[in-house]
Order: structure tokens, then sequence, then C-alpha cells
């Protein structure tokens, strides 16, 4: 059963919300982020990628970098641009993104479930990136970006939220790429138990968003019970920061792929090679995918739609993903690609960015685009369900939770 807890959190001063709230560190390249803070002493992003505070060149993994995180991050707490409450509280957290909201419970999770597998995930994470986040939790001595979770509908979890956000929110904004981001306090005890009593009784909650940042934090948490023998289960440390949303509100989008070569074939030799497992059909304009087992292709200036003939299709809940049947009937026997963690032949692209993201690729570093199919809420819930793992970038959730709205700080003020 789910171990979800309130927490005394720490978030920006009144009137300072929207002035910190930033995307997530892992959107951004390394210029997109030095361009972002440029002017904004107090985005997130600053602190979040505190490589930005020095010069372009500069290590960005030197431990100075992540000493200036801390620095900063303590800093603003002892001038009140952050505060803590004086009590574990949760906290409801909106947003709104083309008048469709989801609305989730901010709180902490355990890292005994994550180990035990009641916090489920469906991806497998890359060393390099887990270490870039352990050295900033470890130097922070916080978990600044919340896990991204899921759980199925509880009706319980859903009536106190109602009847919350019936009240003032404590911070309402509208973002600069147009999502609005409200978010209320839960303080009453009744409340909090009830809530607490209702993920009690879920058996699962699933990683929609931040596998690093989970897969981060709990390592940073063994790493302390390694230093600190006689831990209770109760310290700080043992809990992940994260928004947990109801199934039903949760919008999924496309995650693109994006191919650097044809791996020494020819455009008609690349064709009739797909053609032996896909249906090609040329078409006048963008395609955007209208159902499983079709895809989006741009090669040459064209777009094609590509269905999977049925006999490469599988009713088995990873192997049935349009993202599996992509990697192994086309990315690896035709395009030599094996592995699309490592291999440097192929790239991926949010489905936020839409498809004229594809075509400027292919007109700069590329030369062929997938467009998929998003995956689906609930083949993401099957595929975690059986202990699967799906394949890398399956999935782009959005809108995206901003970071610095919510702390989670392992030692006390």
């Amino acid at each position: 059963m789910a171990d979800i807890r309130p927490f005394r959190c720490i978030h920006p001063a009144d009137e300072l919300w929207s002035k910190v709230a930033a995307l997530p560190y892992d959107v951004y390249h390394r210029e997109e982020a030095r361009a972002a803070v440029a002017g904004k002493p107090l985005l997130f992003l600053n602190i979040d990628r505190p490589e930005t505070q020095f010069p372009e060149d500069y290590d960005m993994y030197a431990p100075e970098v992540y000493q200036k995180a801390h620095d900063m991050l303590w800093g603003q707490i002892e001038d009140g641009t952050f505060v803590q409450n004086p009590a574990p509280v949760f906290y409801i957290y909106e947003l709104e993104m083309n008048g469709r909201t989801q609305t989730g419970i901010t709180a902490v999770a355990s890292v005994d479930d994550y180990i035990s597998g009641v916090i489920c995930r469906h991806e497998n994470t890359k060393p390099e990136k887990e270490m870039d986040r352990i050295r900033h939790i470890s130097a922070c001595e916080a978990q600044t970006g919340p896990i991204f979770l899921a759980y199925r509908k509880n009706e319980d979890i859903a009536a106190i939220t109602e009847k919350v956000k019936k009240e003032m929110p404590v911070f309402h904004f509208r973002a600069d790429d147009g999502i609005g981001h409200r978010g209320w306090c839960i303080r009453d005890p009744e409340d909090i138990q009830t809530i607490r009593n209702a993920f009690a009784g879920i058996s699962h909650v699933y990683i929609a968003d931040g596998h690093h940042r989970a897969a981060s934090a709990v390592k940073v948490a063994l790493k302390k019970r390694e230093e600190n023998p006689g831990y209770t289960g109760q310290e700080e440390f043992n809990y992940l920061l994260a928004v947990l949303f109801p199934d039903e509100e949760l919008m999924i989008m496309d995650y693109n792929r994006v191919i650097k070569t044809l791996n020494g074939l020819s455009e008609k030799e690349f064709l009739q090679k797909l053609q032996e497992k896909c249906v090609v059909t040329p078409e006048n304009g963008r395609v955007c995918p209208d159902h499983k087992n079709v895809c989006g292709m741009y090669l040459n200036h064209r777009w094609y739609r590509i269905r999977f003939r049925p006999e490469y299709t599988s009713t088995d809940p990873v192997e049935g993903l349009d993202v599996s049947i992509l990697q192994r009937e086309v990315l690896t026997p035709i395009l030599g690609i094996g592995d699309p963690r490592t291999d440097p032949r192929i790239d991926f692209v949010g489905g936020i960015r839409g498809p004229q993201e594809l075509e400027r690729r292919c007109r700069t570093d590329c030369v062929l685009a997938f467009a998929m199919y998003p995956t689906s809420i609930r083949e993401l819930f099957s595929v975690a369900d059986e202990g699967k793992l799906m394949p890398p970038k399956s999935t782009w959730f959005e809108p995206k939770l901003r970071s610095g709205l919510f702390i989670h700080a392992f030692v006390e003020l």
C-alpha cells in the first residue's frame, strides 16, 4: 500500500511564486538554460542548472557548480525568498493547458515503496543523468523538482480536492508558455488523514515523468542510511518529493524520432525495405497519426503515412507499443540502430514541439523523422503492472510540473 505523507514544504514567499517557477531542468539544452535565466535571478532554473552561473565552457559537473546550487538555494531561504510551512501539509497543484486542467496532490512518497515496487517505473535510467541529480540533491540537502506520479482515481481524494479548490488559492499565475498554475494548501488534520488513508488503500502508484529524479533521490537516501546506521525510517531523506495525479486527468503526447542517416541506403532502397513491414502512403501535408499502429514519416521534404502490417504488431504490453514496433521492425534491422539510448544516429523530439520541429531537424542535422502515435496511460499502467519496461522515450507528458514551487529539505531550518 502506498505511503504518501504531508511534509513541511519550503515554497516561494507571497507574490514570488510566478517569478520562481521554472520548467524542469532536463527540458533545456545547455545554451537554452543559459538564455532562459538571463535577467531572471529568482527563476529556479538558476539553482536547478547552476552551471548557468559560470562561464560557458566551464565543467558543468565540477564540485563547485553543485556547491553554487546549495549556496543559492539556502541563501534565498535565508533572505526570505522561500519560506517553510510550520507543520506538515499537502498542497493541491492544478495545471491548465488549452482549457484542460489536471489536479494533483503534492506530497512525499516513501523510498521503501520505490524499492519494493509499490511505486512502479516503466523506463530505465542513464547512470550519467542519475549522477548529476545525485550530486545536486546531495549538495542542496533537498529535493527541488517533484516526481510526476499517477494513480487510479480515488473518490475520497477527489472529494477533498473538489472541496479545497472552492477556497482562495495560495498562488495563481499564468506562465510565459501559457500554462496556468494554481495551488491550495491542505492544512485540516482530518483531510490530511483521509488522503493518507486513501493512498494507503491504493496498491500501486506509477512514475509518469521523473524517473531520473526518483532513482537519484532513492540512491541519496540509501547512501544516507549507510552513513546513519541508527536511522529510524522517519527521516526526511527517506521520502521523495512528488505530485500525484489521477489517471483520467493525464495527457500523454507523442515522443517522436529523428534519424541522422539512412545506414548507407539510398532513399529508394530504404522505402523498398520499409514497404516489406509497412503500408507506405505518400501524403500532401503533414501526417499526425490518429490511431495505434500508424505513424507519420518525413523524408526528403515529403510526408508519408506508415501503417504497420498486422503480422508485425503484438498484443504484448511492451512489444505492442508503436515505439517498440518501430524499433524492432525498422530502426534496428533497416537503419542499424540497436540501442536508442546510446546510438548517436537517433534523437528524440517531444510532441509539444509539433511536426514543424521534425521538418526543421530534417533541414539541419537529420534526414528522416517519425511522428508517433502517443502511448496511452492504460498502456503505461499495463507495462508497469507486469514489471516490464518501455523503450526509452516512450511518453511525453504535458503540461510539465514547475520546479521551485515545492521544495523538500532533509534538514531543519
